[in-house]
């Protein structure tokens, strides 16, 4: 996979999404500095300059179905586990896409699809892994460094090519069924308080505070958890948070 080095940017989704028609995919972007980087739910990503990876990469996918988008997410929440492990960093996939160690996150995903038809058109994947900052000071509640992990400094232009190696691997097995089965089975042994405990949740719709264990996650992405109750409640993306 090519990799294109910007100085600065707002963000590196939102400079793909203005150049989608300039380049060619695949091809990671990267920026040693983001003014505007972008989280879920409108949240920015706090990363200070030249100490962490933040990167897009700019995809077409070969006839991957609508429906079946959320394998592009769990395949790049593992590619992230897999360069994790690499590095002697144990992580698992908070659900939907953060990326977390003990109660600690490491890395979040923001992928943005562009459908037409009956398939996705191209995707803009944007990551931001925590590697050599050891301060933050954004009001995050539990970020972490693989430097503050292993007590390591990091080659960053290493680490580019490596994720950028591992990613590409990932992503190929999505357009293929049998793929994407495997890569769902994988996702769930790799999730985040998936051990069949409960833990707290909260409804951001009613605000409500609830006890429940993770008993699924659909192959399109919604949630499926079981209550103390034997009651069954399933949740789509931004409809329900953990409590850490």
């Amino acid at each position: 996979m090519r990799i294109l080095h910007l100085n600065e940017v707002d963000s590196t989704n939102a400079y793909v999404m203005r150049n989608v028609s300039e380049l060619a995919a695949p091809v990671m972007v990267t920026a040693f500095r983001q003014t505007a980087g972008q989280g879920q739910r409108g949240n920015s990503w706090e990363a200070e300059p030249g100490k962490n990876l933040t990167f897009s990469i700019f995809y077409r996918p070969e006839e991957l179905p609508p429906m079946a988008q959320f394998s592009m997410s769990e395949a790049v929440a593992l590619a992230v586990v897999d360069f994790l492990a690499a590095h002697g960093i144990e992580a698992n996939v908070k659900w939907p896409n953060d990326i977390y160690v003990g109660d600690r996150k490491i890395c979040g995903i923001l992928i943005r699809h562009s459908v037409m038809g009956n398939r996705v058109s191209y995707s803009v994947i944007g990551v931001g892994i925590d590697v050599n900052q050891v301060e933050f000071l954004s009001d995050a509640p539990n970020p972490v460094s693989m430097k503050q992990i292993t007590g390591g400094t990091y080659d960053l232009s290493i680490l580019e090519k490596e994720v950028a190696e591992i990613m590409e691997r990932r992503l190929e097995v999505i357009t293929d069924s049998d793929g994407r089965i495997k890569l769902h089975e994988e996702f769930m042994k790799n999730l985040w308080r998936g051990d069949g405990k409960e833990y707290p949740f909260i409804d951001t719709a009613t605000g409500e505070n609830f006890m429940a264990s993770i008993e699924d996650i659909a192959f399109h992405g919604p949630i499926s958890l079981r209550l103390a109750d034997g009651s069954r409640r399933t949740y789509a993306f931004k409809e329900v948070s953990f409590l850490i």
